[in-house]
């Protein structure tokens, strides 16, 4: 479930939040149950591993052949691609809010505590402490780690020994989304989501570069306004896509410094896709296929409706989503059509998957690590 907060980070509360929060536990729709179906793709799962409960938005990075996760307790560990063999594991310290960014040398996670901390090759370098709640994986890139809190201000480290280097915030508005948003790099900027926009930042001095609207908030609270951009978002080459919470999907051009295209759609999750297509589901679920170069609506689906879909992925020609069941489903990216669905342990796909090659990794709730390759 989403969560707000205001800038300070204290829990969104009040008569609105607690009516929307019993709407939800009571009137939610059951799942769609799932139809019979012939293959149409092979695959399998190829390895299993079991890291500790995770109860926040797990983001797995994949580098230089490795996975790297961790766990609500504490744990981060790095994995081989191919067998799942661990290769290392660390300790933070205390519970996780956010992680994990890896560049393959240097791995961050952040603490409850609001501190970053930092490893080499499971060796713990240093701690940071950042002023507000953090629920977006830091990223790790040029010897630095940034890092987006859920009040979007980012913070630059020095990789190394953990110096803050710059800090950037502006001001925006009073509440804010606790739910993963855009922190990426491209053609030698930074990339973060503040509100509905889009902005790069000079990577050395945390200064405004250019600044995009990829979505416009509207609705009468600021419950309803809120648009923050969701991560991870889809790149291929110069255009880069996302979603805007409840509002909006888009593409951008990042050598042009221009919005592509933006069109109305009303979900939570991250949209993937490939470079030329781009998938997602909405509120309920229904998936939906757009055109990445220009919008059109190519196909939906309405089959997985009210599933509790994870973030999409692009996986060869197949879109990928996890369910609240366990369920992983691979659609064709052409027609939207069920080409394959492999079983998890049951519990809920945390986050969206992640790829290395040919290696998809699904994370669940219960701690579950599970390795596909689809042919």
């Amino acid at each position: 479930m989403s969560r707000w907060t205001n800038r300070g980070g204290w829990a969104f509360a009040g008569a609105l939040l607690l009516t929307l929060l019993t709407a939800c536990s009571t009137d939610k729709p059951k799942p769609t149950p799932l139809e019979p179906y012939t293959p149409r793709i092979a695959g399998r799962q190829v390895w299993s591993t079991q890291i500790g409960n995770i109860d926040f938005p797990l983001s797995v990075a994949a580098h230089g052949g490795r996975f790297y996760a961790a766990a609500s307790g504490g744990t981060v560990l790095a994995l081989n691609v191919d067998t799942g063999a661990e290769l290392w594991r660390a300790q933070a310290g205390s519970p996780i809010s956010a992680g994990v960014g890896s560049d393959g040398r240097f791995t961050s996670v952040v603490t409850r505590d609001n501190e970053v901390v930092t490893f080499e090759g499971g060796r713990l370098l240093w701690r940071q402490r950042v002023p507000a709640r953090v629920v977006t994986a830091p990223l790790v890139a040029g010897e630095r780690v940034f890092v987006l809190a859920v009040d979007r201000s980012v913070q630059a480290f020095d990789a190394l020994d953990g110096k803050l280097l710059w800090s950037f915030q502006r001001p925006g508005d009073a509440l804010t989304l606790a739910q993963a948003g855009v922190l990426t790099a491209a053609r030698n900027q930074l990339l973060v989501g503040q509100s509905g926009r889009l902005v790069a930042l000079d990577a050395l001095r945390g200064t405004v570069l250019w600044d995009l609207p990829m979505s416009t908030p509207r609705g009468s609270n600021e419950v309803e306004r809120l648009a923050d951009l969701v991560g991870p978002p889809v790149r291929h080459a110069d255009r880069l896509c996302a979603r805007a919470f409840q509002n909006a999907v888009g593409c951008v051009d990042l050598a042009k410094t221009t919005v592509l295209w933006t069109r109305n759609s009303g979900g939570y999750s991250a949209v993937g896709g490939n470079a030329e297509q781009l998938f997602g589901g909405d509120a309920v679920d229904r998936l939906t296929a757009w055109n990445a170069a220009t919008g059109e609506i190519l196909w939906t689906n309405e089959k997985l409706r009210y599933r509790g879909l994870s973030g999409a992925i692009a996986v060869g020609a197949s879109a990928v989503f996890g369910d609240s069941e366990g369920q992983v489903h691979f659609l064709s990216a052409a027609d939207g059509q069920l080409q394959l669905r492999l079983p998890t342990d049951g519990k809920p796909v945390v986050g969206t998957p992640a790829l290395s090659g040919n290696t998809l990794l699904v994370s669940t709730r219960g701690g579950g690590l599970f390795a596909f390759r689809p042919n």
